[in-house]
């Protein structure tokens, strides 16, 4: 399962005794089991840090995220984080990489590396199971994490812009092969990007956040069928609406 509900949850980040920033500010949502759900909106809106609450990376001052239930107070195995860096070990190989969170979690070294043979074959990176970060190119790198995170079998996957730093071709590609993994995994995904284009070529809804402090400004699901074309009349309808309303908060 991989149902997540937050409540009334708000962040405040605490400079000094006199300054203070709200980031998140009684923010409320339900994402279903299995879901894939875009979060958007202006520069410092608290995007990231709504998704590092919901990954128990951070905890927030008030409310509470729960996962199939249970509050979260940290983090854990069901839980797979991708950030826009690779934060891959660059000492290790890409299988060790992979293997990295099992065995962390006790599970036996040879057991760990059949399961790893399954997620770099995901990922597509078999052949290079053996090779080092600095041989990889950006969007092999983002596989590799993105196995990585698999390999715990998480129920929630959250991804912290993780293609923002491609160029726009791989960006594609990657966004095309996350899609086929999320449809053979049955997982949620929780994604925070900056394109709105991205968004809605993913999402199964789209989170809209306001300007700071952070709140829900409107919930937005995606209701056309995959495969989506890029170019299509209603994939320009709905992204002209969103990249609207984003404007108006950035000037606000």
């Amino acid at each position: 399962m991989g149902m997540v509900k937050v409540r009334n949850v708000s962040r405040r980040f605490v400079k000094d005794k006199d300054t203070s920033t709200l980031a998140l500010d009684n923010v409320s949502l339900e994402i279903d089991d299995k879901e894939f759900v875009c979060f958007i909106g202006p520069s410092g809106c608290g995007k990231t840090t709504l998704l590092r609450i919901m990954s128990g990376l951070d905890l927030p001052d008030e409310g509470e995220v729960y996962l199939d239930g249970k509050v979260i107070k940290g983090p854990g195995p069901d839980r797979g984080m991708v950030f826009q860096e690779y934060s891959l070990f660059p000492w290790k190989t890409v299988t060790d990489n992979v293997i990295f969170g099992p065995v962390m979690r006790g599970i036996k070294k040879k057991d760990a590396l059949v399961d790893a043979e399954k997620y770099l074959e995901l990922v597509g990176l078999t052949q290079f199971r053996n090779s080092y970060p600095y041989e990889l190119s950006g969007g092999m790198k983002q596989r590799v994490a993105i196995a990585r995170a698999l390999a715990n079998e998480p129920s929630v996957l959250l991804m912290d812009e993780p293609f923002g730093a491609l160029d726009a071709q791989t960006r594609n590609i990657l966004q095309q092969e996350l899609l086929e993994i999320w449809q053979k995994k049955n997982i949620t995904i929780l994604f925070v990007t900056h394109s709105v284009d991205e968004a809605v070529f993913l999402a199964d809804k789209i989170v809209l956040m306001s300007a700071r402090p952070g709140k829900i400004k409107e919930i937005i699901p995606v209701e056309f069928p995959r495969p989506r074309e890029r170019t299509s009349l209603e994939t320009n309808v709905l992204r002209d609406r969103i990249l609207k309303t984003l404007i108006k908060e950035q000037t606000k």
